[in-house]
């Protein structure tokens, strides 16, 4: 087993070495590279099937026991300074390593149905190789400083592929929105770091917790100091996993194609932010004040991101404020000290979640057939219905992720939390009512989707509710024109109105014209879709039974750094099944009660929703419009940076750029002026010696 631990290096190179390798035929040989593309899909698959199984290897070895395994080499030395870089292989990596590949080769084999007609195809697979190389660096990364060169490249790989059809604005200013806005987290981060090795002089994850607590103990800094360098690290997961108030990136990354949405918005980019809380848990367990900060900005997180999604009509925004909720769990687990249980939901949501999402771009590439590529239809709850009949393995493997997120027994998500439920009530009642009424949202908002999806009567032929929402959508184009002009830098810049053309195309990835259609009804995805659904129903169904409190083989394998096995045993012996039944009956019953409140309203249509909406509109309202977060965010950050930016150009035309023209004129005349008494003859030059003498004379001499 030994050996396996000397090559794990290799994981991260696989997939590196098959982004290099297409990437290099497309600079080098780009028609002959595009024209062989799935030739290039099976190099790429190949690659991270390699790395998935070389990290199945790793996982099963520290199953049986292995110690934790650590390779180092020194990277840089100046003094006493010394950075080492290299790979470790611990519990928590190889459980990373894992959900990273196997989560990324099924969407991998997902794309190659759903971006079959796009001229970009070649590009997206480097792109996600690119990606997939990075996370699984980030995840090996054995200190602070290797992790966050790993996290800057995850971030250039979202924004690569976020804005994957940049000729889109939609899309190229949601990758601008998402790349700034994880810059504010990632400074926030750096600056964490830069404190924390100020003050421990480490980059080690033990290391800086161990020492941060002697110092703050013995009074060699201040709490407060370590509080902000704790809380600074933290703005790193507040933005990569978009936590309140960093969360308004991800609903608008849905502008990427689908496969992105599964694999980065669902399963592990967003995911790293709890990673790195993980890997940091050393430091932030001695600081009760930032476990606080934690604990409180993720349980804020859940119900935002759940009372958002209930009025979202749009399949892919819907689940996307869905991640943000379920994120908000594993980082308030986090903050409560509930170490395995925020990492146990981890694992879970991202079988279940990029099922989710994998669905909904299957439902999409069915619903293209019948209403065009324009995602103001196709992506429509409205405009759905009925699927169930059309797309039976998108129904019935959606269905599952409805079940699983929503906390019903035996799937997955139950486990995940009602454990971490169960440790909030330990902690703070406070946080376990808000995680609690979060499940119940999450169980109505869920059920609402797939009932407008997939039961009742197909609305896609509709001509009303189209030419509705046609008319809705080129209402907000005609906003967004009014309040953001499109900047024209070059011939090729977009001119105005064209705005409304380009936006149209929100997750089309055909190249066949935006607004055909040739049927009548839907259809199934194609095999290479549907299969990736199928077998990620499996762990979304099973996967949870590792984390029973009868036999929590999870938490026996992943526990805090600070608690040892013995310990994390007897605490499992003290196990209440009482206490467990009365939590998990609460949780699964408030879940109960939403679906049928989901299906008197969505599929037996006893209660009217636009009746209820009418009646609690300031709180509907509240809901649909965001919490005005984004246009809060677009008048304070966007339209105020705007009005300083002027207000700082002014200062630089008129008094930097003044001085200068000021100097330059001065000289100008100066130099006009003296050219005329520069004449080379000797007499003028006497003459004006003398004039000077006799003026100072005439001076002197009145004087």
């Amino acid at each position: 087993m030994e050996v396996i631990y000397q090559y794990a290096w290799l994981i991260p190179v696989f997939p590196l070495f098959g982004a290099m390798l297409v990437g290099l035929g497309l600079i080098s040989l780009n028609q002959v590279t595009n024209r062989l593309r799935q030739l290039n899909a099976v190099v790429i698959i190949s690659m991270m099937a390699a790395a998935m199984g070389l990290s199945f290897a790793l996982l099963w070895s520290q199953i049986q026991g292995h110690a934790p395994y650590l390779c180092t080499f020194e990277w840089a030395a100046a003094g006493n300074f010394h950075l080492s870089m290299g790979y470790t292989i611990d519990h928590l990596t190889a459980l990373m390593l894992v959900i990273v590949t196997t989560v990324a080769c099924l969407v991998m084999v997902y794309t190659d149905g759903y971006m079959a007609h796009d001229p970009g195809y070649v590009r997206f697979y480097a792109y996600l190789s690119l990606f997939g190389s990075s996370m699984l660096g980030l995840v090996i990364s054995p200190n602070l400083v290797q992790i966050y060169i790993f996290w800057e490249l995850v971030g250039m790989c979202s924004y690569l592929l976020v804005g994957f059809w940049y000729d889109r604005k939609s899309a190229a200013d949601a990758a601008q929105k998402a790349f700034v806005t994880n810059r504010v987290g990632d400074f926030g981060l750096l600056l964490g770091i830069l404190g924390l090795f100020w003050a421990t002089g480490s980059f080690d994850f033990n290391i800086m917790g161990d020492r941060l607590a002697q110092l703050v103990e013995s009074g060699s800094i201040s709490n407060f100091l370590a509080v902000l360098f704790a809380i600074l690290v933290f703005l790193g997961p507040v933005a990569k996993s978009a936590q309140f108030p960093l969360h308004v990136w991800l609903p608008d990354a849905m502008e990427g194609p689908t496969p992105i949405s599964a694999l980065i918005h669902a399963a592990t980019m967003v995911a790293a932010g709890v990673f790195l809380i993980a890997r940091m848990y050393p430091v932030f367990e001695d600081v009760p004040a930032a476990m606080n900060v934690i604990a409180f900005t993720g349980a804020f997180t859940a119900f935002l991101g759940a009372t958002i999604a209930i009025t979202q009509n749009d399949i892919k925004k819907g689940l996307a404020y869905s991640t943000i909720s379920q994120l908000g769990y594993m980082v308030m687990a986090m903050g409560i000290g509930s170490y395995s249980a925020g990492l146990f939901h981890l694992m879970t949501h991202a079988y279940f979640k990029a099922m989710l999402f994998l669905g909904s771009g299957s439902v999409i590439h069915g619903m293209e057939g019948v209403v065009g590529h324009d995602p103001a239809l196709a992506q429509d709850m409205r405009l759905m219905g009925g699927l169930r009949k059309y797309m039976p393995i998108t129904s019935i493997t959606f269905l599952i992720g409805c079940l699983a997120i929503s906390g019903i027994p035996p799937f997955a998500g139950f486990w995940s939390k009602d454990e971490i439920l169960g440790k909030a009530f330990e902690a703070n009642p406070f946080l376990w009512l808000i995680g609690w009424l979060t499940a119940g949202i999450t169980a109505f908002y869920m059920f609402r989707m797939y009932f407008s999806t997939f039961e009742g009567e197909f609305r896609g032929n509709d001509d009303k509710i189209k030419q509705k929402l046609k008319k809705a959508a080129a209402t907000i184009v005609l906003e967004l024109e009014s309040q953001e002009p499109v900047p024209n830098f070059g011939p090729g810049a977009m001119k105005k109105g064209e705005l409304a053309a380009t936006g149209e195309h929100h997750d089309s990835h055909d190249s066949h014209d935006s607004h055909g259609h040739h049927s009548d009804s839907p259809h199934e995805s194609p095999w290479t879709m549907t299969l990736p659904l199928a077998l990620l129903a499996v762990p979304s169904i099973l996967i949870g039974l590792v984390g029973t409190p009868y036999a929590n083989y999870f938490e026996e394998f992943i526990f805090p750094p600070s608690e040892t096995l013995s310990e994390v045993i007897e605490k499992a012996s003290e196990f209440n099944p009482t206490e467990f039944y009365i939590m998990a009956g609460a949780s699964v019953g408030i879940s109960l009660i939403a679906i049928t409140l989901a299906s008197l309203m969505y599929l037996r249509r006893k209660i009217d929703p636009a009746a209820i909406a009418a009646k609690i509109k300031p709180l509907y309202e509240l809901s649909l419009n965001k919490w005005y977060f984004d246009d809060i965010y677009h008048r304070v950050f966007v339209l105020g940076l705007r009005r300083l930016a002027r207000q700082v150009m002014e200062v630089d035309f008129r008094v930097v750029d003044g001085a200068v023209n000021l100097t330059g004129f001065f000289t100008l005349v100066s130099g006009e002026g003296l050219k005329y008494l520069e004449n080379g003859r000797a007499q003028f030059y006497a003459l004006i010696v003398f004039g000077a003498v006799l003026g100072l004379v005439i001076v002197f001499g009145v004087t």
